[in-house]
C-alpha cells in the first residue's frame, strides 16, 4: 500500500511530480522515489511514496526499473505466489519477493491482458522506455484511487485528489455537479469528481497515453457481466460453497511480511472474518470500538463490545478495545481534508482512530468486512424495499392512516431518541414509490422537491442529471432478481463512492492499509451467483452468508441484531457540535455564496432541535460540506496546507 504520482509531458514535471509525491507523504512513510525520462520535446516523471507490507529490503523499493519498463503501484496482489511461479517457469528470473516485481513482469508478458488476471487490490502508472507509452490502471472493484488531469497532451495522476489540487496551485474550480450529488447521497459518485478538470479512473479500466499525443480507454472487468454470468451460474443450479470461497479469500489477504490484525465490530462480517484469519494466523490482534456510555444510551446504539469479546475469547484473538470519545470539533475538518472530496459518513472517523491506535502498536495492515453488506443484501434498505413491495398491497386509506400518526411521533426528546421511530419516517418516505425511486430514495438523504429547496436554483438541472444517472446505472442490467438488482447498485455506486473510498482515505491518513477480503473478485463472483431469495429469507438479510458463518461462528454472533459501524451522531449535533451548526447556517461559506438557501437549513436545524425529524445525518454532511467548500475555493490556503 503506498501513494502514487506521476505526469507525462506536464511542464515542470520533474517539480510537479516532486510536489503531488510530497502530498502523500502519509501514505508512504517508509520510502519515497522518483523516476524521470525524456519523452520527445517533454518528460515523464514517476513518484511513489512507499509504506513497506511484502519485500521489506530496497528489491521492493519504487518506482521500479527493469529493463526497459517503469512501474509505480499501489496496492496488494493476493496472487503474487502463483503468478510468480507461472512466470518463473516461463524463465524470468526475480531479483527480490516483492509483488511490484511480479506485477511488473506480468506486464512485460501479457501486457493489459495481465489485468483480469490479477487478484487483488491496485492503481498503478507503468511506463515503457521503448515506446514511450504510460499506462495507467485500477483495479476491478475500485478499492483503490487513481485520479487524473488532462491539460492538452499533457497529463498528471496521483493516488489523492488533495495532491492535484496542490501542484496545480489550488486552481482547480470545483464542480457544482458534484456537490448536489454529494448533497443527494453524502458522498461524491465514483463517476463524478469534486473537481472540473479531474477524473476518477473507472473501476476495471484502464488508459494509455502514446508518444503521439493520442489516449486510449480499456475495460478489463464489468460488475454488469459478471452479474449476469451469476444469474446464468443460478439457473443452471450451481450453488457456491460461500464458506470455502470467503476463507480462501481471507488467507489469501493475510499475506504479508508484517503483522496483519483485524477491523472486530463484534457483528457477523467482522466477526466471521476474525474468526476464519485466527485460524491461519493463531493469536491475531483484533481492535474494535466503543462509545461514551451517555452517547450510547442516547442513540439506543447496541452493545456491540460484548460480542466482539465473546468472540476473542472464543478464538484467542488478543482484543483492543478503544472508546470513541473524539473531539469532534477538531477531528471534522481534519477528517474532511483527509477524505479528498465531501463525504458525510461518520464511519470514517471510527476508521481513522482504529488505525491510528493500531499504527501506534505497530501494526500496518488491517482485515474489514467491508462489502459483505453489499454484495449479500445485508442493509436494512435491502429488506426494506422487498418489504415496500408488499406495504403497497395495503389498502391506500390505511396507508394514509398510518403515515399521519407516523408523521406526528417524535424522532427525540431531549433526553434520548427513538430509533424505531426514526425507521418508520424513513421506511413511509419511499414505501409508496416505483422500485428504482424507492431503492434511491430509502438510502439518500432529499427527494427532489426537498434538494431543489436546499440549492441554487440555477443548478436545478443538475438535480435531473444526478438523478438520472442513478436511473442510468439501476437499469443497465438484464437480472430478473430484484435483490441481486439492488447489490449490483451497490457493488456499481455504493461501495466504491462511499465506503471503499472513505476507508482508503481514512486509512491512510494513519499510514495504515486496510483490506477486504469480501470485495474480492472470487468472492463477487460468488455472490452474484446465489439467488436474492436466498439472500434475504423472511427477514433475515445476509442470509447465505450467516448460513455460511455458523460452520464456525456461534449462532448467537450469527444472528445478532445489526450492528451500526457509526457514531452517535445525534448525541453529537445535540451538544459538541450545536454551535458549529448555527454558525454554519447563519454564516458558512455555503449560505453566503449562495450554493444552500439558508431558510431551508435554518427549517431543518429548527425540526430536528425539536425532535419532530431526525436530521443529524444530513447536517453532519452539511458541515464537511462547508469545510471542503472553504478549502476548495481558497486556493492559497490549500496550497499552503497541503504542503504541511
Amino acid at each position: 500500500m503506498c501513494g502514487i504520482a506521476g505526469t507525462y509531458r506536464w511542464p515542470d514535471g520533474k517539480a510537479v511530480t516532486d510536489r503531488l509525491t510530497d502530498v502523500l507523504a502519509h501514505r508512504g512513510p517508509d520510502g519515497s522515489g522518483r523516476y524521470g525520462h525524456p519523452l520527445g520535446d517533454g518528460e515523464v516523471q514517476l513518484g511513489h511514496r512507499r509504506l513497506s507490507i511484502i519485500d521489506l529490503s530496497e528489491t521492493g523499493a519504487q518506482p521500479m526499473v527493469s529493463d526497459g519498463l517503469v512501474l509505480t503501484y499501489n496496492g496488494e496482489l493476493y496472487n503474487a505466489p502463483e503468478l510468480r511461479a507461472e512466470l518463473a517457469a516461463s524463465g524470468v528470473r526475480f531479483r527480490g519477493t516483492s509483488d511490484t516485481e511480479v506485477l511488473l513482469e506480468a506486464w512485460r508478458r501479457w501486457g493489459t491482458d495481465c489485468l483480469p488476471r490479477l487478484r487483488g487490490m491496485f492503481a498503478f502508472g507503468i511506463f515503457d522506455e521503448r515506446t514511450g507509452e504510460l499506462v495507467l490502471a485500477r483495479d476491478q472493484l475500485g478499492i483503490k484511487p487513481l485520479f487524473l488531469l488532462r491539460r492538452g497532451q499533457g497529463l498528471m495522476f496521483a493516488s489523492e485528489l488533495k495532491a492535484l489540487a496542490a501542484a496545480t496551485g489550488g486552481t482547480l474550480e470545483v464542480d457544482h455537479a458534484a456537490l448536489v450529488a454529494s448533497l443527494l447521497y453524502y458522498w461524491v459518485p465514483d463517476s463524478r469528481c469534486a473537481f472540473r478538470e479531474a477524473e476518477k479512473l473507472p473501476p476495471g479500466s484502464w488508459l494509455r497515453c502514446r508518444a503521439d499525443g493520442r489516449v486510449e480507454r480499456g475495460s478489463f472487468w464489468n460488475l454488469k457481466d459478471v452479474a449476469a454470468e451469476g444469474r446464468e451460474r443460478a439457473q443452471a443450479g450451481e450453488r457456491p460453497d460461500l464458506d470455502a470461497v470467503v476463507e480462501e479469500s481471507t488467507r489469501r489477504h493475510l499475506l504479508s511480511d508484517v503483522p496483519v490484525a483485524t477491523f472486530l465490530s463484534g457483528g457477523l462480517d467482522s466477526s466471521y472474518l476474525t474468526a476464519l484469519a485466527a485460524r491461519h494466523q493463531p493469536g491475531i490482534s483484533a481492535y474494535t470500538i466503543g462509545f461514551r456510555a451517555e452517547d450510547a444510551k442516547f442513540e439506543a446504539m447496541p452493545d456491540d463490545l460484548r460480542y466482539a469479546r465473546q468472540v476473542a475469547e472464543q478464538f484467542g484473538v488478543d482484543l483492543h478495545e478503544i472508546e470513541i470519545a473524539p473531539n469532534v470539533l477538531d477531528l471534522l475538518p481534519q477528517m474532511t481534508y483527509s477524505l479528498d472530496e465531501p463525504i458525510g459518513d461518520p464511519a470514517a472517523i471510527n476508521t481513522y482512530l482504529i488505525c491510528m491506535a493500531a499504527r501506534e502498536a505497530g501494526v500496518k495492515v488491517m482485515l474489514s468486512g467491508m462489502g459483505a453488506d453489499e454484495l449479500f443484501a445485508g442493509y436494512r434498505k435491502h429488506l426494506a424495499n422487498l418489504l415496500a413491495l408488499r406495504y403497497q398491497r395495503v389498502p391506500r386509506p390505511l396507508r394514509r392512516g398510518v403515515s399521519g400518526v407516523v408523521d406526528r411521533l417524535p424522532v427525540a426528546t431531549a433526553r434520548r431518541g427513538y430509533r424505531s421511530v426514526r425507521f418508520a419516517k424513513r421506511f413511509l418516505s419511499f414505501a409508496d414509490l416505483p422500485e428504482e425511486t424507492a431503492f434511491r430514495r430509502s438510502y439518500t438523504m432529499y427527494d427532489k422537491p426537498e434538494l431543489l429547496a436546499l440549492i441554487d436554483p440555477d443548478l436545478a438541472g443538475t438535480v435531473d442529471d444526478v438523478l438520472t444517472e442513478h436511473a442510468d446505472v439501476y437499469q443497465d442490467n438484464d437480472l430478473d432478481d430484484f435483490v441481486n438488482r439492488m447489490c449490483l447498485t451497490d457493488a456499481r455506486m455504493f461501495l466504491p463512492g462511499l465506503n471503499l473510498a472513505y476507508t482508503d482515505r481514512s486509512s491512510m491518513a494513519a499510514s495504515t492499509e486496510v483490506r477486504v477480503p469480501y470485495v474480492d473478485v472470487e468472492v463477487v463472483k460468488a455472490a452474484f451467483a446465489v439467488p436474492g431469495d436466498r439472500k434475504i429469507v423472511g427477514r433475515q438479510g445476509k442470509a447465505v452468508l450467516k448460513e455460511a458463518a455458523t460452520s464456525i461462528l456461534p449462532r448467537e454472533i450469527v444472528y445478532r441484531p445489526k450492528g451500526l459501524f457509526s457514531a452517535p451522531l445525534r448525541a453529537w449535533m445535540s451538544r459538541d457540535l450545536a454551535p458549529l451548526v448555527r454558525e454554519v447556517v447563519n454564516d458558512g461559506l455555503l449560505v453566503s455564496s449562495g450554493l444552500l438557501r439558508r431558510d431551508a437549513l435554518a427549517r431543518m436545524v429548527a425540526e430536528d432541535a425539536a425532535g419532530q425529524a431526525d436530521y443529524s445525518k444530513h447536517l453532519w454532511h452539511v458541515l464537511t460540506l462547508e469545510y471542503w467548500y472553504r478549502d476548495a475555493t481558497s486556493g492559497s490556503a490549500q496550497s499552503a496546507r497541503t504542503t504541511a
